[in-house]
Parts: structure tokens; C-alpha cells; sequence
């Protein structure tokens, strides 16, 4: 009988089925009654009707896809038009908009390092950063989390060598933010530059929502480079890298993830930018996030759940066991509210939890309602 080359994938299965690491698709339908806090959409803006139809707008008139990379017929003046007003918006002299938020961070730090180069991450950073890392062929040093003070010493111990300090602005694990000040002076004094994700920040954070560089004050300074994502708080799809001028033409040239990717959908880009003017008219929409998500965080604590104290939009929850929090997971979905669920290998410190993602939109009806179900369904211990 032939072997199928793929059998050792059965074995795999298994063990993920005993260690209660098994992923499934939920495919979920167009309306739910679900009150959904699993969710990046952070100001309530992928079903906006302005959103929606300048997404609309944007097919009729460029057409269902972009036609090919952003080099050849992929750049669309609706692109550019992005580009200007988000690199304004963020304080940046530039943006480069790239098909997701992890090509972005790919683009970066493959085209920002090269073999013989370090690169100083933070050990809570995202998925997409160490990828970046692996594929940067730089030397990349782990520091644990949030420690200033192991990346100066990291890059002490390298002095005159071309370096690159990488974290999130906001983590998305627990909603906790980077000491983003703190490490630009760093950097600066060692020259080194700072490259910041700031997909969780932006839309949340800095003045009526232009992200945590900004709020940090250094949005636009010397030797810092941000990359953010239209997918959370702008209701989209897609990624941007901000920056100089000078790096931004650089990516443009070397950056593969870039290069060799079809250009992001007219949809998302046009989604993105309504999203973008609407934030830009209506400041209170970030305040709203952040006021919603410490409410949450408040109410949560008051009855005796341990929860992060949240800096931005997201709300972490800590369960007892893996089992536990898959358990809560879907006992609160079958309560009609939708979490998140994090645990072990996504978490670095092995701690499982839920985590609840606020919205400006939600009603102080809905917040209630949502602290009422992860309490009602909380597991022992």
C-alpha cells in the first residue's frame, strides 16, 4: 500500500489534541448576535457605513484588486493619497503602505538590518517580528520584556556596531505598552535605531488617536521608523511602514515584501482612508477606546479577576490552565459574548488567559453585559 508523504501530519494532530493546543475555523456569519470584544476593530469602523462605501467607492472606480505589485501597476493615486495623509497624521515625514501588517514588519527589518548587524528584541514582541528577525540573517539578541536596561546593555556590549532596537509599541498579549521614550533615548546615545509596531497604538493612543510614537513624543525623530496596520483601529485590511523620506525610498528598493507582493486591494486602501479622515474629525474616538477598556479592566478586578491593567484597548484576563481558558473562551461565546484566547506556546510566560479587545463604540449597556458573562463563567481557581 503507498504511503501518503503527509502521514507524520496525523501524528502531529494527536499531539496537539492531548495538549489542548488544537486550532479550529469559526467562519462567522455576516450578522451575529454576539457582542464581539475578540475583535481589533478598536473604534468601531469596519461596518461604518462611511467606511464601508468609501470601500465600495474605491472598487467601482479602481477596480476589485490592484493589478500587481505596487512597482508595476499595483500603485494607485489612491495608494499615494494614504501614504500622504497617514505619514501627516503620525507625524512622519513618509509611509510606504504594504498588503498586511506583517508583510510591513518583514519589510522592515529585512531591509533595515543585513548579516553582521544586531538587532535588540523584546521578548514579548509579535509573531511577525521574529520572523522578521530569522529572516533578517542579523544577529538578534532577546531582552526580556519591557527591561530598558537590558537593552542598553545589549548594545553597550556592542559598541560601533550597526544596530537596530525592535518592540511593539502596545503587546498584544496583555495591552501593556513599551517604554517607547525611554528607548529612543537609548538608541540615540548608542546609535542605534528604534523601529516601533505600533499596530495596537494606533487609533488608541497619542493625540486624538495618532499612535504611541506620538504619544511618547517621538513620532518623526532621528533614528525611529514605525509600522502600523490598517486592519484594527481603521476598520481595513493592509499595513504601512512610517519614516524619513530617505528610508522609506530604501524600502521601496530592497524590500521584498514589498517588491515581489501584489499592491493592497483599492477596497482596503479607500477603507483605510475614510477611516482615517473620520478619526482625524472626530478625536473623542480614541479617548472613548481607552475609557472603555479601563472600565472593563475596573469592573473585571472588582470582582475578583486578575486582569492587566490595560494602556491602550486591550483587556487581559488571567485563567488558570490552558484547558480553563478554552473553556471560558467558549463559554462566554455560548453566553453570546466573544473573547479572545491566548495560551501556551502564543503566551512567552506560559500564562493562559482571555482577553477582551474594547471598542469605542460600546454601549455602558454592552460593557455591563460583557462583565457580567466573563464573571458568570469565570473557572474555579
Amino acid at each position: 500500500m503507498e504511503q501518503d508523504p503527509f502521514d507524520w501530519t496525523d501524528g502531529e494532530a494527536r499531539g496537539r489534541a492531548a495538549s489542548g493546543l488544537v486550532r479550529t475555523l469559526r467562519p462567522r456569519p455576516a450578522d451575529s448576535a454576539v457582542l464581539d470584544l475578540a475583535s481589533n476593530d478598536y473604534l468601531g469602523l469596519a461596518r461604518h457605513p462611511v467606511i464601508t462605501g468609501a470601500a465600495a467607492g474605491a472598487a467601482r472606480r479602481w477596480g476589485a484588486g490592484s493589478t500587481g505589485s505596487r512597482l508595476v501597476t499595483g500603485s494607485t493615486e489612491l495608494h499615494a493619497e494614504l501614504e500622504r495623509e497617514l505619514a501627516e497624521f503620525c507625524g512622519f515625514e513618509a509611509a510606504l503602505v504594504l498588503s498586511s501588517g506583517y508583510a510591513a514588519n518583514l519589510a522592515a527589518l529585512t531591509a533595515l538590518t543585513a548579516p553582521g548587524s544586531l538587532i535588540v528584541s523584546d521578548a514579548g514582541n509579535h509573531a511577525s517580528i521574529i520572523d522578521g528577525c530569522r529572516l533578517s540573517r542579523a544577529e538578534t539578541a532577546v531582552v526580556p520584556h519591557a527591561s530598558t536596561a537590558a537593552v542598553r546593555k545589549t548594545l553597550e556590549a556592542h559598541p560601533g556596531r550597526r544596530a537596530l532596537v525592535v518592540s511593539d509599541a502596545v503587546f498584544s498579549v496583555d495591552g501593556d505598552a513599551a517604554p517607547l521614550r525611554e528607548l529612543a533615548e537609548i538608541c540615540r546615545t548608542r546609535n542605534a535605531a528604534l523601529l516601533v509596531d505600533d499596530a495596537h497604538g494606533l487609533g488608541v493612543l497619542g493625540a486624538g488617536g495618532r499612535g504611541a510614537p506620538d504619544a511618547a513624543g517621538i513620532a518623526g525623530a532621528s533614528g525611529v521608523v514605525a509600522t502600523v496596520t490598517l486592519s484594527k483601529s481603521l476598520g481595513s485590511q493592509g499595513g504601512a511602514i512610517l519614516g524619513s523620506a530617505r528610508v522609506i525610498d530604501h524600502l521601496v528598493n530592497t524590500a521584498r515584501t514589498f517588491i515581489f507582493d501584489t499592491g493592497l486591494a483599492p477596497a482596503a486602501v479607500g477603507a483605510a482612508l475614510a477611516s482615517l479622515r473620520l478619526l482625524r474629525g472626530d478625536p473623542c474616538l480614541a479617548e472613548r477606546a481607552g475609557t472603555v477598556a479601563r472600565t472593563l479592566h475596573r469592573r473585571l478586578t472588582e470582582e475578583g479577576l486578575t486582569a492587566v491593567r490595560p494602556d491602550a484597548a486591550v483587556v487581559s484576563v488571567q485563567a488558570p490552565s490552558p484547558e480553563a481558558a478554552v473553556r471560558w473562551a467558549a463559554d462566554c461565546r455560548a453566553a453570546g459574548l466573544a473573547v479572545g484566547c491566548f495560551r501556551p506556546p502564543s503566551v512567552p510566560d506560559g500564562i493562559s488567559r482571555i482577553r477582551l479587545t474594547a471598542r469605542a463604540d460600546l454601549t455602558d449597556q454592552q460593557i455591563g453585559a460583557a462583565v457580567r458573562t466573563v464573571v458568570a463563567t469565570a473557572p474555579a481557581g
